[in-house]
């Protein structure tokens, strides 16, 4: 009698290298979409003519900031008021405007935000913005002012 070979039962496995390579994949993917690398698709509009339509114009945006020893900063690097007008005029691109944005500490002194603005205002910046945080609904929006006795 002739006996067959009798097969052993292999185990299952998952293979986890495609699946890697299929995670990869999407990876670079959504990574491409959210940089703008791959067009994205939308609608193909023409958009209607105006006799008096105005040109958008890009700016060049810095951030300065003043921390609470009265210190500036330009995008993060110390410079020292005399110096930022300068550094501001520099910034400005050909066919661009100039927006700078004020970060400042809370407790830092007002007189240093008045010297960063003249300083902006001599270097010919357009547009400021002053950076704040919104007060939590549970506190009061204005500190009281003490009251004075006689």
């Amino acid at each position: 009698m002739r006996a067959w070979p009798v097969k052993e039962k292999r185990q299952a496995r998952i293979e986890i290298i495609p699946m890697i390579d299929v995670m990869m994949f999407l990876l670079v993917f959504f990574v491409l979409i959210s940089i703008n690398v791959l067009p994205a698709l939308g609608l193909r509009i023409k958009p209607p003519t105006s006799t008096n339509s105005d040109r958008i114009v890009e700016k060049t945006r810095l951030t300065v900031g003043i921390d609470h020893d009265g210190k500036t900063f330009l995008d993060g690097k110390p410079i020292t008021l005399p110096e930022l007008p300068e550094r501001l005029k520099a910034a400005v691109e050909p066919g661009k405007q100039l927006s700078v944005v004020i970060a400042g500490d809370g407790e830092s002194s007002l007189q240093t935000l008045v010297d960063v603005m003249e300083a902006m205002k001599s270097a010919g910046v357009s547009s400021t913005q002053i950076v704040t945080k919104p007060v939590p609904m549970s506190a009061p929006a204005v500190p009281a002012a003490p009251a004075k006795g006689p």
